[in-house]
């Protein structure tokens, strides 16, 4: 599935969901979902910066996609972490560049987030397109 494949899902999954408080409890549905990080990979260089909470974020390069694993000691980031994990992983670095994030905006993500929750957004997303950037360098290096 191509990254907007997975975001149109996510964006009729949403659709379907009225109440802020249910799209709350969807959020961390999917975070209780998401298998948690070996606790020996959450170390201080795996942490995003800019969240309030701790959320670590990791990458892995197999066959020339990201697989991207991330957990987080507060149940809503962890969440959003599940969310961005699911539309990311098993993509390629040039995908994730040229991707947009329009799909926060339809789902209406960022009017349900705390200020400082969508800054957390915002940090996580940026942290993926880091390691599609490092990731990319390295493909290129060893072509």
């Amino acid at each position: 599935m191509s990254i907007e494949e997975v975001q149109q899902e996510i964006i009729e999954e949403f659709q379907f969901i009225d109440d802020w408080q249910e799209r709350y409890e969807h959020l961390i549905a999917l975070g209780r979902e998401m298998p948690p990080m070996p606790e020996e990979v959450k170390d201080n260089s795996k942490l995003v910066k800019g969240c309030q909470s701790n959320v670590w974020m990791d990458a892995k390069l197999e066959d020339n996609l990201l697989k991207f694993t991330a957990d987080s000691d507060a149940i809503l980031p962890k969440g959003i972490a599940a969310l961005l994990v699911r539309i990311y992983s098993g993509q390629s670095p040039e995908n994730i560049l040229q991707s947009n994030e329009s799909f926060i905006s339809e789902i209406g993500l960022q009017e349900f987030l705390s200020p400082t929750r969508a800054n957390g957004l915002l940090a996580m997303i940026k942290q993926i397109k880091f390691y599609a950037i490092a990731y990319q360098a390295k493909m290129r290096r060893n072509a």
